[in-house]
């Protein structure tokens, strides 16, 4: 056959996580998830991990991995948070890499990326090289092999890349045909205009770089990709196979690749179903012989470039100005704000560069004092953000130190190397790509940069942050309240950088309400407690103790000492400083706990100020996760209490709140807030209980429905869905126990009855899994007349019909 498709995704996400603590703290905006990170990876890259073939009566008869049968690139700085927070969807996508090895000749289906979506054509060449390498090195961390391919993001690209591309052994690219200006046969004299999107896709191409070397190159099928992403394309999955078989011409022998690329989001996040959609289209292409599923290495491996070509430079493909809409107020933006524009893209580059450029010289000059190629370190370090572990820091520092080092020098080796890394990341390519300079994509490259500032001040002599700002400055922002980027540093950034002197308040502030034990990890560091002392008065609380607070990420370590008063509610005071040996620690213990115990407590909060000065925190200094814990515990009683009360004037006043809702009254705002309350908690309650039963739930429903109660359908969902899976596990891991398939059979009946809906993905894919390791055997003992397998089958068939499931079909 000489038909081929290739469908290509690149999954990506900008990296979101604090710049101090290396992770994402709560984004509530992304509810019912923690953070938009595990929303998308929900919604999309788990997705599409365990996608559905669906039968013409709306049952699953098949779970397949559509990353087996696409081309896929993942932003390297994706995998490193799925690896950690999403690891069923990871070991999936580099396992459907391993299969698609097998499945073409040898060719995976993952690519590589450059490495924190940085616009390669605006980068030095330096960081070119590094971003491209670390892209590189990931990959082969992670699939275990060399990647053929590397994602330039944004397709954006030069000649001088694509050259470090082929130096790195990088065989292909996929850019936009819009990319594309002018082609011809290998060893033709005639070129042939092609801009203007007018490339034929459907061959490799060749382009000689200046280096003597060539870059393969593919050009996506534009029409059929742009339909995908914006035209609905996602909305069936038979219509988009037959969209791509239609780019095949007629009556044509040659072989023929059609081929896509989009955000690979699309598949999921962007278009609910997507990834269904996805999955139908490659089950109908290749189930009914239409046409042969390939990727880019298999298809380059067996028809090479006929025809070369040349092609834009400092192009892209999703700003029509080439790649101003990543320096310049272009007119390209999101369209949500026509009053707005874009200037500030421009003078927040210039800042970046101007600190980019002022560093580096400071770092070469230190560096080359500890390390026997400076810039060949940096290049190396991906090594250490992939896999922390001491023995990979050690080699790295024994491979790359002129001499022996200390425990300092080490230190000094590893902030030098961090440093580099936020140079690199404060480059996120979608720090400029949407509207306003207070973005949170802007603000996350802004936090970056004040990353390297406080690295720098340490490392270095001339302090940086003053001219910084001076540039930074000159980006104006759309909103008045923010002004410039001067503004939103000093009101977004500088409040969120921390210290170690932080860390040790958060640390102190948590063992108020929990046991920290001997060793804490509190995100990027751990803690290890040397002196706890705690003392009570009535309701009111003091603890005072010592902690020594290390970087898992640098190794710099700070030895603290601390007091913090609890008076109740959210009343907190805390304080920290450096401990200053054993008498001065013992002469502010001594002090402060008198006073408390004599119920001074103003007396207690001034010696707090003296011993601590101006290090002294309160509950809002709690990481953001942490804080939300703690506010919980706090608020307990108060939303008991509160309950409690409004329970009390729902029963008593039931017939009335149904009388009015009846009769189309409007009802006074404290029956409805009591309605509300009392009947989403008695719901809650039975939603996470063990005996989930339709004849339970249904009359508090009926309830809430004549009170006229709004149902917090989001949390009581999510409380449901957590509790069947729960049961559900239980049937797989017990599944002689009769009593689980029939727990779980009384909450798939009450699925079928609630007024809302539930995500059941999980549950689905777990309760596949009982079919098609389980139900065989189960099938083969009630055939023979066994009585509890006789049940087993009767409750696991009614399971799946309210899950919607094929049951396995006898052969």
């Amino acid at each position: 056959m000489n038909r081929f498709i290739c469908i290509h995704g690149h999954f990506y996400q900008p990296p979101r996580e604090s710049p101090w603590l290396e992770a994402i703290e709560i984004q509530d905006s992304a509810f019912p998830y923690h953070d938009w990170n595990e929303r998308v990876s929900s919604e999309c890259y788990a997705a599409n991990a365990v996608s559905r073939i669906w039968d013409t009566e709306g049952r699953i008869v098949q779970l397949v991995n559509n990353y087996v049968n696409i081309s896929f690139n993942f932003g390297p700085t994706v995998l490193l948070w799925m690896q950690k927070y999403a690891t069923e969807a990871y070991e999936a996508i580099l396992e459907a890499d391993r299969r698609s090895v097998e499945k073409f000749s040898g060719h995976g289906s993952a690519m590589a990326q450059a490495y924190n979506h940085m616009i390669l054509p605006l980068a030095n060449s330096r960081d070119k090289k590094t971003q491209i390498i670390w892209g590189i090195k990931d990959f082969e961390y992670r699939f275990g092999r060399k990647p053929e391919g590397l994602w330039l993001p944004e397709t954006a690209v030069d000649l001088e890349t694509l050259d470090i591309m082929a130096q790195q052994e990088i065989g292909f690219a996929i850019l936009s045909p819009s990319q594309a200006r002018r082609v011809r046969s290998v060893g033709g004299d005639k070129w042939q205009d092609v801009s203007g999107g007018r490339i034929d896709p459907g061959m490799p191409y060749r382009v000689s770089l200046p280096s003597g070397s060539v870059m393969n190159l593919f050009f996506y099928d534009g029409s059929i990709s742009h339909a995908l992403a914006f035209e609905g394309l996602l909305n069936s999955g038979e219509a988009f196979a037959k969209r791509l078989l239609s780019a095949f011409p007629d009556g044509s022998s040659s072989p023929r690749l059609v081929h896509i690329a989009t955000d690979g989001e699309s598949y999921g996040h962007h278009h609910r179903g997507g990834d269904m959609a996805l999955a139908h289209a490659l089950h109908y292409i290749e189930s009914n012989g239409l046409a042969q599923l390939t990727n880019y290495g298999g298809y380059l491996a067996d028809h090479p470039p006929t025809h070369e070509v040349e092609i834009f430079e400092n192009s892209s493909w999703s700003c029509a100005h080439g790649i101003e809409r990543w320096r310049s107020d272009c007119g390209c933006n999101s369209g949500g704000h026509p009053g707005w524009n874009q200037t500030w893209r421009a003078p927040l580059r210039a800042a970046l560069d101007w600190l980019r450029d002022a560093v580096t010289p400071a770092y070469e000059q230190l560096a080359e004092r500890l390390l026997s190629d400076p810039r060949a370190a940096r290049d190396d370090y991906i090594d250490i953000i992939v896999d922390r572990a001491p023995e990979r820091i050690s080699a790295f520092l024994s491979r790359h130190a002129t001499r022996p080092l200390n425990s300092e020098d080490e230190i000094t080796v590893l902030n030098l190397m961090e440093l580099q890394r936020h140079l690199m990341l404060m480059y996120t390519s979608c720090g400029w790509f949407f509207d306003e300079l207070s973005g949170i994509e802007t603000v996350q490259d802004i936090k970056y940069a004040g990353r390297v500032l406080q690295l720098a001040d340490q490392l270095f002599s001339e302090p940086l942050e003053p001219a910084f700002l001076d540039h930074l400055e000159l980006a104006k922002s759309n909103m008045p309240e923010h002004r410039d980027g001067r503004t939103i540093y000093e009101k977004l950034v500088r409040p969120v950088m921390l210290d170690m002197k932080d860390v040790g308040a958060h640390y102190a502030l948590s063992s108020l309400f929990q046991d920290i034990g001997e060793r804490s990890s509190i995100y990027a560091y751990s803690a290890t407690r040397e002196d706890y002392r705690s003392f009570q008065v009535g309701g009111s609380k003091l603890v005072i103790g010592r902690a020594t607070v290390t970087s898992e990420i640098t190794r710099i370590s700070s030895s603290l000492c601390f007091g913090v008063l609890h008076l109740g509610d959210h009343s907190i005071a805390c304080g920290t400083g450096e401990y200053q040996g054993a008498q001065k620690y013992e002469a502010l213990a001594k002090e402060i706990s008198a006073a408390f115990a004599g119920a001074d407590f103003p007396k207690t909060i001034l010696l707090l100020g003296k011993y601590f000065g101006t290090s002294t925190y309160s509950l809002t200094s709690l990481f953001a996760d942490e804080r939300r814990k703690v506010l919980d515990i706090i608020m307990g009683p108060t939303l008991r209490e509160a309950e409690a009360a409004y329970s009390s004037i729902y029963e008593h006043h039931a017939p009335l709140i149904r009388f009015l809702t009846g009769t189309g009254t409007p009802r006074p705002i404290v029956l409805s807030v009591a309605a509300d309350l009392c009947l989403n908690a008695k719901l809650r309650r039975v939603l996470q209980g063990d005996g989930l039963d339709s004849q339970v739930v249904r009359p508090l429903l009926e309830e809430a429905r004549l009170a006229g109660a709004i149902l917090d359908e989001a949390a009581l969902g999510m409380l449901l869905k957590i509790n069947i899976e729960r049961l559900a596990r239980q049937a797989l891991e017990q599944c002689e126990d009769l009593s689980c398939m029939e727990r779980l059979n009384k909450a798939a009946k009450l699925v079928r009855t609630l007024p809302f809906e539930i995500n059941l993905w999980q549950i689905q894919n777990i309760c596949y899994k009982i079919l098609h390791t389980k139900w065989a055997d189960f099938k083969k003992k009630a055939g023979l007349g066994d009585k509890k397998a006789q049940e087993w089958i009767r409750n696991c068939t009614e399971v799946s019909e309210n899950f919607k499931l094929q049951v396995p079909q006898a052969e």
